[in-house]
């Protein structure tokens, strides 16, 4: 599948169709169904997808009639006119289903659209369907859902990472030219690092997060998977912007430039910062750290100044995340209880069994698990103790990430510790699961934004998988990282498109 700047000029050319992109979507998306493995990427393909891209189709070709004019005022005010996305199964689209891969959501129709939904139809782009997920976001696997797992397309005996697992594997596999995750502690770009693509987490507030379901409201963030910076950047500059929806909503300063990216040139004065916290992690893989120091070597050689920075504070991100996202969780999650929403279990016993049973039955052990723990830590006798200090810790992450960003320009350092693992390998070991999140968390945290950039792949003997390597930088420096990260993708032509074994 071409990248979204090589698509526009084929769909301008005429070259293309916006119903050929979607007709092959569909087609691949049929005949995985029926492989042995299936990749389960997407749960569906909405039913208006073919139709939708047939009106794109209309535009343009009245467009093309009265000349290349018209044809580029067009695409100037529908800037994603006829290209097809892929959308996590926790963002709203008016009129489909909307289940966060959970039995308790079962027959939920959303009666509105997101507004990064919103946003994108009106600059012309297709939803083609939903994508699978952990359930309600929990998990770094998507191996938590109720439809089941989603495989990497790289190797299919592997998981895709979570909890965008769905979007991230659809985009891969070339289902998709990009896709709509979610993230609240690394869940579109720890996804992105293990399939070999790239996945932006923005600042936090730059896309709005009216009509996604919330998992951790301060730290929840719509994020973006794509096969190269460039096709993340256009996106993104539809996407951005204050909503009247979302009080936590914020203006992307540079959000123009994103329509048409350039390539970092200043890489003499860029200084970069590399936590000696990260470095020393036991448990990280041998080849996660030679790709990492390969990056290392190439921003040298393009004249960066690297610097080892002592960040003690980032020992404790992992769990202090963990305390202020599961409490948030567990706030969140109480809507659900079959009277407000969800699937009901009826019984004559009375309320309180009505709402044991509902939740019991419509829930999955790991978003229960997150509950409990949850409940446990904003209990009377423990709130003090523990969600306070987890909220101290974080006030301090992001005193301490700010003050560094006087004298840097970016973070470097892996995006996770491991390649992806093989299915099923941490599904009953919920402490090693949640480690895959230790490199990401503090850019969440600190509410900054962070770029996921395939850098490389494991040795041949562990099976080629990718490696994917963070760019972090200050709150609102997205298009600067994004800048970045096209130079990488220039000088690594391909390193966002892995051959699927779908076509």
């Amino acid at each position: 599948m071409q990248t979204i700047k090589e698509t526009i000029a084929a769909l301008k050319a005429g070259t293309t169709t916006s119903a050929a992109l979607v007709k092959k979507s569909m087609d691949v998306f049929e005949a995985d169904k029926k492989s042995a493995l299936p990749l389960n990427a997407f749960l569906e393909i909405y039913d208006d997808a073919l139709s939708l891209a047939a009106k794109a189709d209309e535009e343009i070709g009245a467009a093309r009639a009265k000349g290349d004019e018209a044809l580029n005022e067009l695409f100037s005010k529908k800037p994603l006119l006829g290209l097809p996305f892929a959308n996590k199964d926790n963002i709203s689209v008016r009129g489909k289903a909307l289940t966060c891969s959970s039995k308790i959501l079962k027959g939920y129709v959303a009666p509105y659209s997101a507004t990064v939904i919103n946003r994108l139809t009106e600059a012309g782009a297709i939803p083609l369907g939903r994508c699978n997920q952990d359930e309600f976001a929990m998990g770094s696997s998507t191996e938590y859902s109720v439809y089941g797992p989603t495989r990497n397309p790289i190797n299919r005996d592997y998981v895709s990472g979570g909890s965008s697992g769905g979007s991230t594997a659809a985009v891969a596999a070339n289902q998709a030219l990009f896709g709509l995750g979610t993230e609240t502690g690394g869940s579109v770009r720890l996804p992105a690092s293990y399939c070999g693509i790239y996945g932006l987490k923005p600042t936090y507030g730059v896309l709005s997060r009216w009509g996604v379901v919330a998992y951790g409201s301060s730290l929840d963030q719509v994020g973006i998977l794509g096969h190269t910076p460039q096709d993340i950047a256009l996106p993104l500059s539809v996407m951005s912007g204050v909503d009247m929806y979302d009080d936590t909503s914020a203006d992307l300063p540079e959000a123009h430039s994103l329509a048409d990216l350039k390539p970092y040139a200043d890489f003499a004065k860029l200084k970069i910062a590399v936590p000696k916290q990260f470095l020393e992690t036991k448990g990280m893989d041998a080849d996660v750290s030679k790709v990492f120091e390969d990056t290392r070597k190439w921003f040298e050689s393009k004249g960066a100044k690297i610097e080892t920075v002592d960040l003690p504070i980032l020992e404790a991100s992992i769990a202090s995340y963990y305390v202020i996202a599961l409490s948030e969780a567990a706030s969140n999650l109480s809507r659900f209880d079959g009277i407000r929403y969800g699937n009901r279990v009826d019984n004559e016993k009375g309320y309180d069994e009505l709402y044991i049973d509902t939740r019991s039955e419509g829930f999955g052990p790991e978003v229960k698990r997150r509950i409990i723990i949850g409940n446990y830590v904003l209990s009377e006798q423990f709130s003090g103790d523990t969600y306070k200090k987890g909220m101290s810790v974080r006030a301090r992450i992001q005193r301490e990430i700010a003050a560094l960003f006087e004298s840097y320009d970016i973070i470097l350092c892996p995006t996770c510790p491991t390649p992806a693992f093989k299915l099923g390998q941490k599904v009953d070991d919920p402490l090693s699961m949640y480690l895959s999140d230790l490199f990401t968390t503090f850019v969440n945290l600190s509410r900054i934004p962070s770029i996921s950039v395939p850098a490389g792949k494991t040795s041949e003997a562990n099976g080629s998988m990718p490696v994917g390597i963070q760019f972090a930088g200050p709150m609102f420096s997205d298009a600067k990282i994004l800048s970045i990260a096209q130079v990488w993708e220039d000088e690594h032509p391909g390193s966002g498109k892995p051959v699927s074994e779908v076509e």
